[in-house]
């Protein structure tokens, strides 16, 4: 196979090119491939007589990017079968040029990566920037909003067109604000360079771009990534420190236990009541509970926020083989049980008993429903339901035999045994009984609610109404609820 020889050929004009690669494509004396016609230096050389085959015909062919580059490597990779090639791209082959790394990973295909000069240093003095102090440069074909790093200087190479410039400011959207000022270069270096500075949500509207223009998007202040979870964690760390909030630094897990059931039962407020902004500001508040256990962890040399996200992350990979490794799974029930198999793993050596692992501090209605939930797995439950209604039926008997015993003992042992089989009843039905409940609680809330405001409607209250009145107004309540 023969040769492939990938030229760079700078960012700007004639003048930029390096006097050893000027005289090789001027005296080349075959058809010089390049991937875009669209360059400063391809016109200068146009006509001082170098022949130039472009692949700008397959940006239109194709809808993806990637495409596009796969099928440049098929027709340089073809044309090496049979002779030596020279290929050239804008700026340096080994800066933002996904052909020249395709090119490189090809088996049995000699490339020689002949040089160039990057653009680069063009972009940071027509910036006036040092990248010492924190540099990302990103292709604006191919990037990932999650890997962006706003803190630093964001430099947007291959903005080829507005599809592109539309495509990078919907995505910086989601993280700036629509009047941030970012700065548009236009050939950088050239005689030809232009620098503009323009609102983000104008990016795709009022500038005329090309293969060679960048999009500058420079260090955020911290008041705009209030939304970030670094910026978060920086907010808990200062509320923590020496020059902190007093009432931060006093906490400890044990005195932020009672907040942690607090925020998670306004969580399930708001999401029984289907507040979406609600949700928003109780999920808010659970997720800064873990960010104030974290602290606390940090603070005291024992765990920090990157082991409880570690932790969470290796096991959700772990318990999911079907989507993160190639287990196969046909139901949502083996999705289940795979995970169950894999927790008794993870867990076998630290419990004893099947039932272990349910919280003590739960609720005890959600606790009974846990337990049985456990025990069922190993084999111990009714095949049938109606034999946990005849066990409802039996507790209720020996709770009425309690009673009549006049023993409070019993008939607290008794009720209890009730609400445990209710629990179970519940599971057999597949309902939480403790959401189940909680319902019941708010719809008893709502019903008491409307009797006394008709009752005050009426000009009495709730003091003076009989039981008979109360009962009609409590259907009426009910009634207007279907």
């Amino acid at each position: 196979m023969f040769k492939v020889e990938i030229v760079g050929l700078g960012a700007g004009d004639l003048d930029q090119l390096p006097l050893g690669i000027y005289k090789k494509l001027v005296s080349a004396k075959k058809t010089v491939y390049t991937r875009t016609i669209d360059h400063p230096a391809v016109f200068a050389l146009q006509k001082e007589g170098t022949i130039f085959h472009s692949f700008d015909y397959l940006y239109e062919e194709e809808q993806q990017f990637s495409r596009v580059y796969e099928r440049i490597v098929e027709v340089i990779r073809e044309k090496a079968m049979k002779d030596d090639v020279i290929y050239t791209v804008p700026g340096h082959p080994m800066l933002a040029e996904k052909t020249v790394q395709l090119l490189l990973e090809q088996k049995g295909l000699n490339v020689i990566i002949v040089g160039g000069s990057s653009y680069l240093d063009d972009i940071f003095t027509a910036l006036k920037i040092d990248p010492i102090e924190g540099f990302q440069f990103v292709d604006a074909t191919s990037f990932n909003r999650s890997g962006l790093n706003f803190k630093n200087h964001l430099v947007f190479s291959q903005v080829y067109d507005q599809f592109v410039a539309s495509e990078v400011k919907l995505t910086l959207l989601e993280d700036l604000p629509a009047d941030y000022l970012i700065t548009v270069v236009e050939s950088a270096g050239s005689k030809a360079q232009s620098i503009k500075q323009i609102p983000l949500e104008m990016l795709d509207r009022t500038v005329e771009v090309s293969n060679l223009t960048s999009v500058y998007i420079p260090p955020a202040p911290d008041a705009v990534l209030h939304h970030t979870f670094w910026q978060l964690r920086k907010v808990i760390q200062k509320l923590r420190g020496p020059e902190g909030c007093p009432w931060d630094q006093a906490q400890t897990h044990e005195s932020l236990r009672e907040f942690a059931i607090e925020e998670v039962y306004e969580l399930i407020d708001a999401i029984n009541t289907q507040d979406d902004n609600g949700i928003v500001e109780e999920l808010g508040d659970v997720l800064l509970q873990v960010m104030l256990h974290s602290q606390i962890g940090e603070d005291n040399g024992y765990f920090n926020i990157d082991d409880v996200i570690r932790g969470i992350t290796d096991k959700m990979i772990h318990r999911h083989p079907h989507v993160f490794k190639d287990t196969a799974v046909n139901s949502i029930a083996e999705v289940k049980s795979n995970w169950d198999q894999l927790k008794q793993a993870e867990k076998g050596h630290a419990r004893t008993s099947m039932i272990d692992g349910v919280a003590k501090h739960s609720p005890s209605l959600i606790r009974a429903y846990q337990l049985q939930k456990k025990a069922a797995k190993a084999g111990f439950d009714w095949d049938k339901v109606y034999g946990v209604w005849n066990k409802l039926e039996e507790e209720i008997a020996e709770f009425k035999t309690a009673i009549s015993a006049e023993s409070m003992n019993e008939q607290e042992m008794e009720f209890g045994d009730i609400l445990f089989v209710l629990a179970n009843l519940a599971r057999h039905y597949n309902i939480n009984p403790e959401v189940a409940l909680n319902r019941a609680n708010e719809k008893f809330i709502s019903r008491f609610t409307y009797i006394e405001q008709m009752l005050i409607k009426r000009g009495s209250s709730i003091h003076d109404a009989t039981f008979d009145q109360m009962s009609e107004l409590w259907e009426r309540a009910k009634e207007g609820e279907n």
